[in-house]
């Protein structure tokens, strides 16, 4: 596999960074995945955004555009052989020294990587469970995409690698979080749930598509902190990533639920498939 790092496309085993980044000394690091349909990388505009905006609060003086970053993807795809494709955005710090550092980081390190993936399927189903380790609070103000993935890891331990179950998170306070490495959803009647940023998780990407395409078709949309009982009375429960993009649960906690079957997750899914070889933003549903 070819990768990409700084302007250079080299075989991923001949890549190399100093053992002084402080992406690796420190954590300083953040990174976002992007899923490539047809060789068409979706919402890479909002991914960028994000990853621009956590560059500010890393102080890393390198911002991403469309432009560059897509003649990047497209010449990996290209090496690669690829058209449908996860990638990896990666940026660490760069150099400096022991200690820790208040200067503006002027000189980080850019690694783009790519994986093949299968032709977009069908809806495939998980099993939820609560994790009994909680959620960290974020590093700053809010939770940026960072190198800091103990927790996560942590968590993936406590559930193991089964690939069809997925760890929900409780917050400090007991509040509903985020999955390991998902979003969460739930259903009643025709209200869309889903935990408020509030509570420290990440604002997926994936997250933010749905809750625009859910106000699209009508869907009242409710942000907040919710208890473990709430969620156990759903009528439908998904949870989103942009790889694995809209997967729908079928129990969680004892509680039974339709899973695919499930006619909100069926709509929103459908839609998703609709967009996601032409759409660079979600701001872009607004346009139709």
């Amino acid at each position: 596999m070819v990768i990409y790092i700084n302007g250079q496309f080299l075989k991923k085993e001949d890549a190399m960074i100093s053992p002084l980044d402080h992406g690796f000394l420190y954590g300083m690091g953040l990174f976002e995945t992007v899923r490539v349909y047809e060789g068409f990388p979706f919402l890479l505009d909002d991914h960028l955004a994000r990853l621009n905006q956590g560059l500010e609060v890393l102080n890393i003086t390198y911002r991403f555009h469309r432009e560059e970053t897509n003649r990047i993807l497209q010449d990996l795809l290209k090496i690669n052989n690829l058209s449908n494709a996860y990638i990896r955005l990666n940026v660490s710090a760069g150099i400096g020294d022991v200690g820790l550092q208040v200067e503006p980081y002027k000189e980080p390190n850019i690694l783009v990587f790519p994986k093949p993936l299968p032709l977009a399927g069908e809806l495939s189903e998980k099993k939820a469970v609560l994790l009994k380790l909680r959620r960290n609070s974020p590093e700053g103000i809010e939770r940026v995409k960072s190198h800091h993935f103990m927790n996560n890891v942590l968590a993936k331990r406590e559930i193991g690698n089964a690939a069809d179950i997925e760890g929900i998170f409780r917050t400090e306070d007991g509040y509903l979080a985020e999955g390991i490495v998902s979003n969460i959803f739930w259903v009643k009647g025709n209200d869309l749930y889903t935990p408020s940023v509030q509570t420290g998780i990440l604002n997926g990407i994936t997250r933010q598509f749905v809750i625009e395409l859910a106000k699209k078709h009508n869907l009242c949309v409710k942000e907040g902190l919710y208890l473990l009982t709430h969620v156990l009375e759903a009528d439908e429960m998904f949870v989103t990533n942009s790889i694995q993009e809209i997967v729908p649960i079928t129990t969680f906690e004892g509680h039974q639920l339709p899973g695919k079957q499930g006619q909100v997750v069926q709509q929103l899914h459908r839609e998703y498939r609709h967009y996601c070889q032409s759409l660079w933003s979600r701001n872009g549903l607004g346009s139709e």
